[in-house]
């Protein structure tokens, strides 16, 4: 909007737009000076061809000394917008009216400086007042051919056709600004609508790239890194605002991202978060900068897939135990009860009364795993809460000793610094403890003792071991012992390191086995850190 349309309405046009009017005044500064720098120096050879010298000169140094007063008016906004365009468009018309006359009137060269006058009224003031400068301008004029004509050097009715003809030149000059300020105004609304949209449009790719689940990287030729949304700056740890390379972000990703530029058919490998310590899944594409080619890559955290599918998979679980409850949980109840009355009965001999014992033995390890698949399905979503790890897992210790009857030498705790916390459902953490610590007293044998130990990371990764003195557990074993229902004992289900591994994946989790030196087992939960820590 122009800031004589902004005067218009009534407003105080914003320091923007003054600029019209501020330049027009450096303009008329200029003119000024640069005429009177001529007349001056020049005067013994007349260059403007003055018949009136002392007019002339009066004329050109107060219309200077104007120029430099309303340039700092300009400057202060004082008086109002429409005020100052108005009296300076009048006065400059008036002064240039009478250089005019004091160089030969109407065929002067300064005639030409009018048409500009009136040109530069139309475009800081717009609408009806660009015919009142073109009005004033040719009555000016008409005014000092008449004076001229009054004179001994009057050059006759020719004087006069040419006044005319120049007013009407003036007319079609206000005509034509007016146009041109019309089209100026239209660009401009355009302009405007077409920068709001770009903005609006601009401010929902941003919502839509920051809400993104999957991390979001762009980085130029030089591996710089020059966008980043906020789940790719919690993956990696990234300050906002900030412009590192690859390199010393994340040096992995930036060693695939290389191999990818080289050939771009190689697929990358998963990198590990430095904060969350879960596996990130890049995805890469070619992206044009104006540094030249760089990359647009995509993150997507394992875990969250890992969540998921976890997802998918209880839901497939749930129908898989519902018609297992209807189609074997009745008829394994009545195969056990006819166990059981068979065994009390009196005539039985001594063998019978084993194949009883069988019947019942594998009833009721059938029963244990229908119970755990059901566990699975029924299993209630994850509640994380704030726990000091420490002297929770002192309670957990005093718990467990007590319920499964162990020495309390045999279950010790090291937990540095003592005031580690995670976010994780307790119930949920102290199922998956009871289930590892009870298979390591189980496996160390009679005289095994377990450890746990809790660590924190300089990432703030909380690690928490459980660790036994047994015989360890085979590479072939450990690679499936996982696996549901894969199991090395006669009376075991197999579902209870899967249950547990399930357990940590709800909770933003993981679970691994490391063999311990010299003999033993390791079984590792890794907690994420939470995008607040």
């Amino acid at each position: 909007m122009t800031a004589a349309a902004t005067v218009s309405r009534g407003r105080m046009p914003p320091d923007k737009a003054w600029q019209p009017l501020r330049v027009l005044t450096f303009y008329r500064v200029i003119l000024a000076g640069l005429l009177s720098v001529l007349f001056f120096t020049l005067r013994e050879h007349d260059p403007f061809n003055v018949a009136l010298p002392g007019l002339f000169s009066t004329t050109l140094l107060s219309y200077l000394v104007f120029s430099l007063i309303v340039g700092f008016a300009t400057r202060m906004h004082w008086p109002s917008y429409e005020v100052q365009a108005l009296l300076q468009i009048l006065a400059d018309i008036g002064a240039i009216a009478l250089l005019m006359h004091a160089t030969g009137g109407v065929t002067s060269a300064f005639t030409a400086l009018l048409v500009i006058a009136v040109a530069t009224g139309a475009l800081v003031l717009p609408g009806r007042l660009a015919y009142l400068f073109a009005a004033v301008a040719t009555l000016a004029i008409l005014f000092e051919t008449g004076l001229a004509n009054l004179s001994e050097t009057s050059a006759g009715a020719g004087t006069i056709t040419r006044a005319g003809l120049m007013g009407a030149v003036l007319f079609a000059t206000a005509a034509l600004a007016q146009v041109l300020v019309l089209r100026v105004r239209e660009s401009e609304s355009l302009a405007r609508q077409r920068g709001i949209d770009l903005a609006n449009l601009q401010q929902l790719n941003q919502y839509v790239i920051q809400q993104l689940q999957s991390g979001v990287l762009v980085v130029d030729a030089d591996h710089q890194v020059r966008l980043a949304n906020d789940t790719a700056r919690q993956l990696l740890k990234l300050d906002s605002g900030s412009n590192a390379r690859l390199e010393q972000v994340m040096p992995e990703l930036a060693r695939q991202l290389e191999l990818w530029q080289r050939d771009s058919t190689w697929q990358p490998e998963p990198v590990q978060s430095p904060v969350t310590g879960s596996a990130l899944l890049p995805r890469i594409s070619r992206v044009a900068t104006a540094q030249g080619s760089g990359a647009l890559i995509f993150l997507e955290d394992s875990a969250r897939l890992a969540r998921q599918t976890q997802q998918l998979k209880l839901a497939s679980l749930g129908r898989l135990t519902a018609s297992i409850a209807h189609e074997i949980r009745n008829p394994l109840g009545a195969i056990s009860h006819a166990a059981q009355l068979l065994a009390e009965s009196e005539q039985l001999n001594p063998g019978d009364r084993r194949l009883t014992e069988i019947i019942g033995n594998h009833t009721r390890r059938l029963n244990s795993v229908i119970e755990n698949v059901l566990q699975l399905s029924r299993r209630s979503a994850s509640r994380p809460q704030a726990l000091e790890l420490a002297q929770w897992l002192r309670q957990f210790r005093d718990e467990l000793v007590e319920s499964e009857h162990l020495a309390a030498e045999r279950l010790s705790i090291d937990v540095e610094p003592d005031d580690i916390s995670i976010e994780v459902d307790a119930g949920h953490l102290h199922q998956l403890l009871t289930n590892l610590c009870q298979n390591a007293f189980r496996h160390a044998g009679e005289a095994g003792t377990v450890i746990l130990q809790a660590r924190r990371n300089d990432a703030g990764i909380v690690r928490l071991d459980v660790t036994d003195n047994g015989p360890g557990i085979e590479p072939a074993v450990a690679e499936q012992m996982f696996e549901p229902f894969f199991t090395t004992a006669g009376s075991g289900t197999g579902l209870g390191l899967y249950i547990a591994r399930e357990l940590c994946e709800i909770n933003r989790a993981s679970l691994t086995y490391h063999p311990v030196t010299g003999g033993g087992s390791c079984f590792r939960m890794q907690f994420a850190v939470e995008p607040n820590v």
